[in-house]
This record gives structure tokens, sequence and C-alpha cells, in this order.
């Protein structure tokens, strides 16, 4: 991810262009210390940043988001109203978040016995191009795969590969997906391409997606 400016932002106040830095930050979100925010990336209303977090350039984050603390962000994510990406979460470029869709970062929650330092947090990693939809869960730990596709409401448990499109409770693979997201559609195995925005030509073999250049 290439570097972005860091800030010390003010205290609740609109960080539009603050000390020559071209990002947003409307004046209802908070913006800890040690947090990196990349050029052009909007946060809008009531969100917190939490230091250490590490944003990339031209992300868009929609209202009411708690992003940290450690999170890394990568280029031209868009993050959706009501999520929280917790210690441990971190996403490629091009990752989409839909709305109130859910990260955890700890397997076993307890009360009594709280988890509160970073070393006890499980990661999960949401690769160069995933879309998650809205509401669905996403259980720590995991991988979800280039280009792969979360339906809406799924509750994901296990990697997810690249470019595989998947829902339910469980989430299951229900089928493939193109890098802009058009479904795919193989025959015995045979090559695939997308009829829609991209054009893009694909091979299934072995469970698995690869495109073919």
């Amino acid at each position: 991810m290439p570097k972005a400016k860091k800030i010390k932002p003010e205290t609740n106040s609109s960080a539009k262009h603050t000390r020559g830095v071209n990002f947003f930050v409307h004046a209802s979100s908070y913006v800890d210390d040690d947090v990196t925010i990349g050029q052009g990336t909007k946060i809008w209303h009531f969100c917190h940043i939490i230091k250490g977090t590490k944003i990339g350039r031209d992300c868009k984050i929609g209202q009411n988001v708690v992003i940290g603390p450690d999170v890394v962000i990568g280029n031209k994510c868009k993050i959706q109203n009501n999520v929280s990406l917790y210690g441990g979460v971190e996403l490629e470029d091009y990752v989409f978040c839909g709305p109130s869709m859910v990260f955890t970062n700890v397997l076993e929650p307890r009360c009594k016995y709280p988890q509160e330092t970073a070393d006890k947090y499980v990661k999960t990693l949401v690769k160069e191009g995933a879309s998650i939809g809205a509401n669905a869960t996403i259980v720590c730990g995991i991988t979800i795969g280039k280009n792969a596709f979360i339906g809406a409401g799924a509750v994901v448990t296990k990697d997810v590969p690249d470019n595989a499109l998947v829902y339910g409770n469980p989430a299951k693979i229900q089928g493939w997906v193109c890098e802009c997201g058009s479904r795919l559609s193989f025959q015995n195995n045979t090559a695939a391409s997308c009829a829609n925005k991209c054009q893009k030509t694909y091979q299934l073999e072995n469970n698995t997606v690869k495109e073919i250049l």
C-alpha cells in the first residue's frame, strides 16, 4: 500500500484539508493521534478512527463507522454505514464492506475473562477486490480471497477462495464471479468469459478460479 501522510488531527474539528493534507473528516467524527489517512479519503458523520490505524488513499467511510486500533485499510476501499473494523482486521485495496456487516476478532469472548491485548486478537484478511454484503458476519481467523463475493446476511466461518460467491448460514460456495462482480458460468471445467463489464476470461480447475491472461 502506498505511503499516506500522517496527521495529528484537531480535537473534534472538521479536518478537511487539515494542514495541507487533502482528505476530509466530518466535524462530528474523531480521529485519534498516531493515525494515517491517505489523500482523497473521506470519513463521514459520527466515526471514530482509533490510534495506530492506517487508511489508504481515496477510501470512502460512511456514517457511524469505528476503525481500530491498529487496523490496516488499503486504497480505494468503501466502508458503508454502521461497520466496525476491530484490531486484527486488514483490508487490501478495493474492498467493499456493506452496511452493518460485522467483523469479529475474538473466538471465545467472555466478560469475566477479557482478551484486551492485541496479541489475543485473531487476524482476518480481506484480499483485493472482495465485496461483503449487508449484514454479513465474518468470524475471525479467516481469509476472504481476491474478488470474492459474500452475499447479504451470510455467516462466514472459513476461508473463501478467490472469485467465489458464498452465501447462507454457514456460508457455502454457490458459484463464481468475475473481477467486476458478474456471475461466471463454467461448463465441464472449461473457460468462462465475463459477458458484461470487463470481458475477462477465467479457468476453473480443482475448485480454484484463475484469470487467463
